[in-house]
């Protein structure tokens, strides 16, 4: 017969509140009388006492239990002390008396303070400082340091191989890296990095700069150079070898003849013992076969020395080419720096003739320019944060053989027109003709915003004074500028003004040509 179970919208996966986050004394009808800590969703059994709906849920799991607390306090009688989901009910008078005791965070360095209900609903299971189980290695750690526990300092933590992408534990890494396949490993020859370990043997059978023994290691011979060398060891040495080689065959040719006492040998078969001089039958026969085995070794040795003359003669030849090949791939080397250079020379050109022909679009040679400003709200806000104070025109000239001259321009003012104007100034600049013009320069100059309703342009007009070095002959790129700081308040540029539409402003400068 199945139990019947609680409510779900009464259920918990929780014991009581701990003791602690009460901030008044205790009193026994806030206690669950399973768990001991303060009531979460009380339920009161026939009995009278109370127990949180987890604690009586785990109670009655098996079925009706007796009371605890009514046998501790001696008042144990059926069936009023039998607990039974069925028999009790939700305690919302408690309840709500719970919710409403004053409560704080019993963690170490939190300061929240509140009521119960509101530590259930928003802080509980979510403070920053409560010490927390890891999942993985049972360490009590800040819940706010979860995270990083659990990538950087879990000893249990899971890692993905950052070469075979294999999943294994931290603890394991060091293991892993012994074994993993895809482990990068650096040749100690050539110094070449990042080989994998499942490609290093190919990698040092072919590497010129790893060193190995000698092949005749076994017989004597001690060497230890690179591969590279090898052949070359081979050819200088064989006849070194070579004896090595005889000197084994004549040892094993000797233990053969020799006399001695006959003993079983895995390598060479039966001997003479001292005291019996002549050889069994089957012993002669045995010398016979070794004998026969020297020869054929011999002829081995001498087939074997042809093909190391002839692999000489193939090894000298790659040698060749590849000298030839490493000629061959340094010339490309140097053309190709050659051609890099060249283009970048190409770029600074095309650089240089793409201003050129910027200057020369908008160029004019009868002493007047009429400047367009685009993105004006964003120039000037870039003035007014001091990234960009002031711009410059194109140059324009009097006549194609005449003054150099520019306008500069602060979109928030300079000097006293600061934040308050539109300062503009003329430039007098260095032209290819100084040289035949008339110094200092001494042209009136007239300065206008342009009204693009063309009804009331903002102009203002000087003539230059001719002792001030801003008009003498120019000795660098430009001279000082000098014109109107206080050239049109910045009030006359609204968002409903003439002067600015689309975002655009128009500047127009002349120069009197009279007298030139």
């Amino acid at each position: 017969m199945a139990h019947p179970s609680l409510p779900p919208s009464l259920d918990s996966s929780q014991p009581g509140i701990p003791q602690a986050v009460l901030t008044v004394p205790m009193e026994l009808k806030y206690l669950c009388q399973e768990c001991q800590g303060v009531l979460r969703k009380p339920f009161q059994a026939q009995c009278g006492h109370r127990f949180c709906v987890y604690c009586l849920k785990q109670l009655t799991r098996l079925g009706p239990q007796p009371c605890g607390a009514c046998q501790q306090e001696g008042i144990f009688e059926e069936p009023q002390s039998i607990l039974n989901t069925n028999d009790a009910f939700p305690d919302n008078a408690a309840r709500r008396e719970i919710e409403n005791l004053p409560a704080s965070c019993p963690s170490e360095g939190c300061t929240w303070k509140g009521i119960i209900k509101d530590y259930e609903v928003q802080h509980e299971g979510k403070c920053e400082f409560e010490h927390v189980q890891c999942e993985a290695c049972r360490t009590l750690i800040l819940r706010s340091e979860q995270e990083r526990h659990a990538e950087r300092e879990c000893e249990e933590r899971t890692l993905n191989c950052k070469y075979c992408k294999v999943t294994f534990s931290f603890k394991d890494i060091k293991a892993h890296d012994e074994i993993c396949l895809k482990f990068p490993l650096q040749c100690s020859g050539c110094g070449k990095k990042k080989i994998p370990r499942e490609k290093f043997q190919d990698h040092i059978k072919s590497c010129a700069k790893f060193k190995s023994a000698c092949p005749f290691s076994t017989l004597g011979c001690g060497t230890v150079l690179e591969n590279e060398k090898q052949s070359d060891h081979a050819q200088s040495s064989m006849l070194d070898h070579l004896r090595l080689l005889l000197g084994e065959l004549c040892m094993l040719r000797q233990r053969i003849e020799s006399p001695g006492e006959w003993q079983e040998d895995s390598a060479l078969g039966l001997y003479r013992a001292p005291e019996d001089r002549s050889p069994p039958a089957s012993s002669a026969g045995q010398v016979g076969n070794l004998g026969q085995k020297v020869a054929a070794l011999e002829n081995i040795v001498c087939v074997l020395n042809r093909e190391v003359e002839r692999n000489a003669y193939t090894v000298e030849a790659f040698s060749r080419q590849h000298r030839i090949d490493q000629e061959a791939i340094e010339n490309l080397n140097n053309k190709v720096r050659q051609l890099e250079r060249s283009l970048t020379m190409r770029d600074l050109q095309l650089a240089e003739t793409e201003q050129l022909v910027r200057e020369l679009e908008y160029c004019t040679y009868d002493g007047v320019l009429v400047w367009k400003i685009t993105n004006f709200s964003r120039r000037r806000q870039d003035a007014v944060a001091g990234r960009a104070p002031a711009m410059f025109s194109p140059a324009f000239y009097s006549s194609k053989y005449g003054y150099k001259m520019c306008l500069r321009l602060y979109l928030n003012g300079d000097g006293t027109g600061r934040g308050t104007h539109l300062s503009l100034f003329f430039v007098v600049m260095r032209g290819k003709c100084d040289a035949l013009l008339k110094w200092p320069f001494s042209q009136k100059v007239t300065l206008m915003l342009l009204d693009q309703n063309n009804r009331e342009h903002i102009i203002d007009a000087f003539r230059p004074d001719v002792t001030s070095t801003s008009f003498q002959r120019p000795i660098s790129e430009m001279n000082i500028a000098s014109g109107c700081p206080l050239f049109c308040p910045l009030a006359k540029l609204g968002t409903k003004s003439s002067y600015l539409r689309e975002d655009t402003i128009f500047i127009k400068a002349i120069v009197d040509l009279t007298g030139l």
